[in-house]
């Protein structure tokens, strides 16, 4: 009986070589800040780089240090008010990988630390958003000038709710409470992503035909802004982190609302207006003439094919008590309209300004790029997920 005793563990007491378990918010807290310090020296390395190997001098390690933090501000909807006027317009391929970045930190905190209920998760979501935004408001000041203020409300906004998506989604995901969601949830979020997947994917291959097709426009716009090898390099930076936004145009476009580009360019199925845009490569994929380009006539089909591909996915996963084809094609109407939504979003995120007067809207509007998506791809989605699951329960 003695023996026994001694060896149960008195409460508080460990056994002799256990690890001891960090404290999820603490670790949460380290994480958030390796991920946005790793993510901000990486890309004032990339800035410093290309301005270094610049012969004709190019801006100095302060300058590019504070361009690299605007930019970094930028992606995550902050602002900088500029002389001739705000800057609001988001990179999007750098918040993708910030949101990444900060998704893989929710995931790991929940792998090391073993975690499972909801409060310790909400506790790490909550110690992620609060030390990525705290950071983002210290580098807000540190790059805040006279000539170039920062929009520290808009900062603050938007990294932390960047920070909370992301990380709650890799927290939910790591955690197991995913599978707790009921009915057809999953395969609802499935098939929306599925159809926004496709979607993104179909705009870049409309964006990557404009640029071929008038790839003696690219060169001209190139060479006319001067500069050396590594000034080119540091504008195909650019047009490659700007690649997501032109994308969304481009659903923008085959909605039918079309897009703009400040003032006095439109591009839609329906005409086309033209005007003095800034001198960025990338927009050698506009038209060249106010005749509306066959591109844009053929690019009416995105809207239906992302409706079928949500459709499609969502009728193979629909579970076996599920329901039929008619109530897969009800389920169907309501991917299509969700997957509407998202893309109304992010035109919202994608787009912006680019200073006051001529250029203070850049995009595709979001609320009727939203309900054309929306009210198209209903359709293709009902249909295709009433096939998909007519063909699943054979």
């Amino acid at each position: 009986m003695v023996a026994l005793l001694a060896r149960l563990s008195l409460p508080g007491q460990r056994e002799p070589g256990a690890r001891r378990r960090p404290h999820p918010a603490l670790l949460a807290a380290a994480a958030a800040a390796a991920v946005s310090v790793l993510s901000l020296l990486g890309l004032g390395l990339a800035v410093v780089v290309v301005q270094a190997l610049d012969p004709s001098g190019g801006l100095p390690v302060a300058g590019s240090t504070r361009l690299a933090g605007q930019l970094w501000l930028l992606a995550q909807g902050g602002g900088i008010t500029l002389p001739s006027g705000p800057v609001v317009l988001p990179p999007l391929l750098l918040t993708l990988a910030l949101a990444w970045g900060l998704s893989s930190a929710g995931r790991g905190v929940v792998r090391v630390c073993d975690l499972t209920g909801g409060r310790p998760a909400g506790g790490v979501v909550a110690a992620v958003a609060g030390t990525h935004t705290a950071l983002a408001l210290l580098l807000g000041l540190a790059v805040d000038r006279p000539g170039a203020a920062v929009d520290l409300l808009r900062v603050a906004v938007g990294c932390l709710l960047l920070a909370g998506l992301a990380s709650g989604w890799g927290v939910l995901r790591e955690s197991g409470l995913l599978g707790a969601l009921p009915g057809p949830v999953r395969p609802l979020g499935r098939a929306v992503l599925a159809g926004l997947l496709a979607a993104l994917a179909l705009g870049l291959g409309m964006v990557a035909v404009a640029l071929a097709s008038d790839a003696g426009g690219y060169a001209t716009l190139s060479d006319s802004l001067g500069g050396s090898a590594a000034g080119a390099v540091g504008l195909l930076a650019l047009c490659a982190l700007l690649l997501p936004n032109a994308a969304v145009a481009a659903i923008g476009l085959a909605a039918g609302p079309g897009f703009a580009v400040g003032s006095g360019t439109l591009v839609s199925v329906h005409g086309v207006t033209l005007g003095a845009v800034p001198a960025l490569p990338l927009l050698a994929a506009l038209p060249d003439t106010q005749a509306v380009p066959l591109l844009a006539f053929a690019s009416q089909a995105v809207p239906a094919l992302a409706g079928l591909v949500a459709g499609a996915t969502l009728g193979r996963r629909l579970g076996d008590t599920e329901g039929g084809s008619v109530v897969a094609a009800l389920w169907g109407v309501l991917a299509g309209a969700l997957l509407g939504l998202t893309c109304g979003v992010l035109a919202w995120l994608a787009g912006g300004s680019l200073g006051d007067g001529a250029l203070a809207q850049v995009g595709a509007p979001p609320v009727t790029t939203g309900l054309a998506v929306a009210a198209q791809a209903g359709i293709a989605a009902a249909l295709g997920a009433a096939v998909a699951r007519w063909r699943s329960l054979g």
